[in-house]
């Protein structure tokens, strides 16, 4: 079955209006740029891109969700996100998009963000409040909530200007509910067929349910624009 990618979706329209709002000429740094998804928005910046370049699609593993193929020949800078060769305030923003969760200390990051802007300078970040496991076995945490973000920038002399969440838990179940089916299929369970029955009646009686949000309890992650004061 289809699966219904709402995280995806709000998320990529997040960022192309984020990005495309920035002032044309500013220098860009995209921090775990991976297959450079968001350069397409970028065309009016200075465009950079950063990753470790040890992804490769399979994973060691071959556990939780891969990508299978996985390009990185396009990146710029290869080094550890915490430690990037660029001198201090050589970027007016920062887009890190779905990475703090492949790092070990995620906070590292942040430092290396503020060490990397200008004063005034803009970090975008989005990461996961709720994700299956992907990328393994380069997959260290997710549950980054609002007062993560609220405790971490404010105390490393960012003032945060937006914070949003992505979806809810209603969305996050909607999205989630579609993958049964296929899960079921995939390890050999007879009753699959009953699995996709039963995606499809909880589609159903999304699409039919109110439109009440419950973001206090779950979403797939927050959107944050910060200033590095």
């Amino acid at each position: 079955m289809f699966i219904k990618n709402i995280n995806e979706i709000n998320r990529q329209a997040w960022l192309k209006q984020t990005l495309l709002s920035l002032p044309k000429g500013a220098c860009i740094l995209d921090a775990g740029a991976g297959e450079l998804k968001n350069r397409k928005h970028c065309d009016h910046l200075h465009y950079t891109s950063q990753d470790f370049n040890q992804y490769t699609g399979g994973g060691e593993l071959n556990e939780g969700l891969q990508t299978g193929l996985w390009d990185t020949s396009g990146i710029d800078l290869i080094s550890d996100i915490t430690s990037i060769p660029a001198p201090d305030s050589s970027f007016d923003a920062i887009i890190c998009s779905e990475v703090l969760e492949h790092i070990p200390e995620p906070t590292h990051a942040l430092d290396e963000f503020y060490r990397l802007l200008k004063p005034g300078g803009i970090m975008i970040l989005t990461a996961p409040f709720a994700s299956l496991v992907h990328f393994a076995p380069y997959h260290y945490c997710t549950g980054f909530s609002r007062y993560w973000y609220e405790h971490h920038l404010t105390n490393r002399g960012f003032k945060i200007t937006e914070l949003t969440p992505n979806g809810d838990w209603y969305a996050y179940t909607e999205q989630e509910i579609t993958r049964l089916g296929g899960l079921e299929r995939q390890h050999g369970n007879w009753s699959w067929p009953l699995a996709y029955l039963y995606s499809l009646l909880g589609l159903l009686y999304f699409k039919l349910r109110s439109k009440k949000q419950a973001v206090d309890l779950a979403c797939f992650g927050w959107h944050c624009v910060a200033v590095k004061q």
